[in-house]
């Protein structure tokens, strides 16, 4: 009893070493490590274009410099909008921090407060802060830098795509010489599973916050709402993280809307109408497009979000679904680990059908070899 307890003791603190040392490294390698994810996710979206070209005859060369060509026009377009909402943004920030005075003076004088209370209230909502400083203006300029930091190691993203899109080929001949044809088999299923299923997920996921977002876009430009550009390109990027994107968002443009029309009604209608859009997307479009691809469950797709947020800030939580759902499929693919892909899963149903695959596989891979 008492090894048994000591074992159990030194695996417990084996794993909190392994945990820390990991959040360490991770932290300290951000600079090569998220471009590196940012590069894989990018080049599973831009591999069936590859494999096409590749499959029309088009030299491998070629065709990566047509994707890397196509990566520069994209971004480049971004950058640029998202630049220009940056400077114009700074440049209203005196007229947005101007209406906000006005607003709290018109909010105090209304109250019919006195002295006093003026004063504490002005420490409990810590108005210097807010006024002086530009609060709600920095969170925006915040989150337009955040997202322009994604291009911060462009060079270096574009470099590990050339060489992924290379790699990736080859890549299972090569498994299936290193490793015995068993489990050569799982390791190429594993790796077939996370390129399929990752890429329809963000394939899908892309498509309809595109479409929320030119809806929204077009919504805002009608009311007269300024910076609607900028704005719908915000939801376009909150909406890759669950729960909390959209509604931070909601939350700056309709602080802004307050600020910028003289009434009430307007920018109540507007809040209305983003809640509904986002709801019909979230609650009735989404799940069935999507379906169950990715299954996480709610808890693990929170702690993800604190996690990634926490080492690798905004990018960190978009990229947390793809990089959480990446890891529970390679659990699943490994009897040892399942029981651990389970508990991360929210649709049993799913697991079980998932199960179902892999064995039919398996049996399908012995037919093969005993004929």
């Amino acid at each position: 009893m008492p090894e048994s307890r000591n074992y159990r003791l030194l695996v417990i603190i084996a794993s909190l070493f392994l945990v820390g040392f990991t959040l360490f490294i991770l932290k300290e390698l951000q600079s090569i490590l998220l471009p590196f994810v940012l590069a894989v996710i990018i080049s599973m979206l831009f591999h069936p274009f590859y494999k096409w070209m590749k499959g029309k005859k088009v030299p491998g060369f070629i065709a990566i410099t047509i994707i890397i060509i196509t990566i520069l026009i994209l971004s480049n377009i971004t950058s640029v909008f998202v630049f220009a909402g940056i400077n114009s943004f700074n440049s209203e920030y005196p007229k947005y921090e101007a209406r906000f005075h006005n607003l709290y003076i018109s909010f105090v004088t209304l109250l019919n407060l006195s002295p006093d209370d003026i004063r504490s209230f002005k420490e409990s909502l810590k108005l210097k802060n807010l006024l002086l400083e530009g609060s709600v203006t920095a969170t925006l300029t915040n989150v337009f830098s955040s997202i322009v930091g994604i291009f911060s190691n462009f060079i270096l993203i574009l470099v590990y795509i050339i060489f992924l899109l290379s790699e990736i080929g080859s890549l299972r001949s090569r498994v299936l010489r290193a490793f015995s044809v068993e489990k050569a088999k799982k390791i190429t299923n594993t790796l077939t599973d996370i390129f399929s299923e990752v890429r329809s997920y963000l394939v899908g996921k892309t498509i309809l916050n595109l479409s929320q977002a030119v809806v929204i876009g077009i919504i805002l430009w009608m009311f007269d709402v300024e910076f609607y550009f900028i704005w719908a390109f915000l939801f376009f990027i909150a909406d890759y993280v669950p729960y909390i994107g959209a509604l931070v968002i909601t939350a700056l443009t309709s602080i802004t809307m307050y600020l910028q029309f003289d009434n009430f009604l307007i920018p109540t209608i507007m809040l209305v109408v983003l809640i509904v859009i986002q709801n019909i997307k979230g609650n009735l479009i989404e799940p069935k497009v999507l379906g169950d691809k990715l299954d996480l469950s709610p808890i693990v797709i929170i702690l993800s979000l604190l996690f990634w947020g926490y080492v690798w800030g905004i990018v960190g939580m978009i990229l947390s679904i793809p990089i959480m759902s990446m890891i529970k499929i390679v659990l699943m693919n490994f009897e040892q680990t399942r029981p651990i892909a389970i508990l991360m899963s929210y649709n049993i149903l799913s697991v079980e059908e998932k199960e179902t695959v892999i064995e039919k596989k398996i049996k399908k891979y012995f037919k093969k070899k005993k004929s």
